[in-house]
């Protein structure tokens, strides 16, 4: 009896295998992209058999670059060569901007997710994945502000698994507007850089912890509301009390949990804090409110206006030397295309003229994670000597 009812289960199995092998949809045609040649030139390409118009967008170009299509639909373009680095690009079909669908890398953003395009060095970058010790990275959420549950992403040295009793310590690493706390990992390779540093002697293991600098969107997104527009200035009122907002959040509640749940070093002498852009002046208004909590200032492409800093922090420049003792190392890093270049330069001058001590890095370039891959190989041999 049973024989017979598993025979009828499979005999109906079978009849209905021919419709559900029929509803599948079919599949296209798949595309390579991008492709990059040995001579670095790189070939993009783009399925898109009813588009009129196709063009490529990416930071290695001066402008869009116009695609051809072929009799199957399929737009393609080759462009370069193309200097190794890691670089954000995108598709502009009929004037729409779109992902590149073959390439599972992209770039963590609030809004426009752009893809990303990695060409390999002759010789290892920085950034390069080498035969060295990793370390590990890992999601975390937090209790945050206004009772929200915030997000990090949380790298930890090679060896911190095994040594169970060694303690580290800790930089905290800000991406800018639109940015995620992923972006210091999946653009700014900051594991890797990290790595490869310390596999190197150059810098001491610590744990790098990457929160998100939107604190507001965060907090309306949780309770219900719209993401709030950006600020209409870097140094308008609303800038700075979002500012104050991701300070005290930080200092509140990341570096507590931190603290509590990873093995570190306390004081400020084993707390670095650093940013890009926006999460860059996160860091100068959180360290300069907090110069009890950290030891190492860092800044990519940031500032502080000398109005601002007269304003709000008199004595980090009335008392150059209380401020120089405080913190061992303040740095400024922005590349000489910024747009945020004659402003940075403007806050280094300041500092000068105060007797505030800090480092400099002036670069080639202009706004983007291929410079601050750049800041950060620069800045972590210096942190925590």
């Amino acid at each position: 009896m049973k024989k017979n009812k598993a025979l009828r289960a499979l005999f109906i199995c079978l009849l209905c295998l021919p419709a559900l092998v029929k509803g599948q949809p079919p599949r296209g045609p798949l595309a390579s992209s991008p492709r990059v040649n040995a001579d670095k030139t790189v070939t993009f390409n783009y399925i898109a058999p009813t588009a009129k118009d196709v063009k490529l967008s990416g930071q290695f170009l001066t402008a869009p670059a116009a695609m051809t299509k072929n009799e199957q639909g399929t737009w393609t373009v080759t462009v370069g060569p193309v200097k190794p680095d890691i670089y954000p690009y995108n598709f502009v079909v009929d004037g729409i901007s779109v992902m590149d669908p073959a390439n599972v890398d992209f770039f963590p953003n609030e809004r426009f997710k752009g893809s990303l395009l990695d060409v390999k060095g002759d010789e290892p970058l920085v950034h390069a994945l080498k035969d060295v010790p990793h370390g590990a990275v890992t999601y975390e959420y937090y209790p945050g502000v206004e009772n929200t549950t915030g997000s990090l992403v949380v790298y930890t040295p090679p060896g911190y698994d095994k040594s169970q009793n060694k303690k580290y310590p800790v930089y905290y690493l800000i991406s800018g507007t639109t940015d995620t706390e992923e972006t210091f990992f999946k653009v700014g390779k900051v594991n890797l850089i990290l790595d490869n540093l310390i596999a190197e002697g150059k810098a001491k293991p610590m744990i790098i912890v990457m929160p998100n600098g939107n604190i507001e969107a965060r907090v309306a997104d949780q309770k219900g509301g719209l993401k709030p527009a950006d600020p209409a200035g870097r140094e308008s009122e609303e800038a700075v009390t979002r500012a104050k907002n991701f300070a005290t959040d930080l200092t509140t509640k990341v570096i507590p949990y931190i603290e509590k749940n990873y093995r570190v070093l306390p004081g400020a002498a084993n707390r670095a804090i650093g940013g890009f852009s926006r999460g860059g002046g996160e860091t100068l208004r959180t360290a300069l409110s907090n110069m009890d909590k950290f030891a190492y200032v860092c800044t990519y492409s940031a500032y502080l206006s000398p109005k601002e800093m007269e304003t709000e922090y008199k004595d980090v420049a009335g008392k150059p030397g209380v401020t120089n003792q405080k913190f061992k190392l303040f740095w400024v890093s922005v590349g000489s295309e910024d747009f945020l270049y004659k402003s940075t330069v403007e806050f280094l001058d300041y500092l000068k003229a105060h007797n505030v001590n800090y480092k400099s890095l002036i670069t080639g370039g202009g706004h983007t994670w291929m410079n601050v891959k750049q800041y950060v190989a620069a800045t972590a041999p210096l942190l925590f000597k």
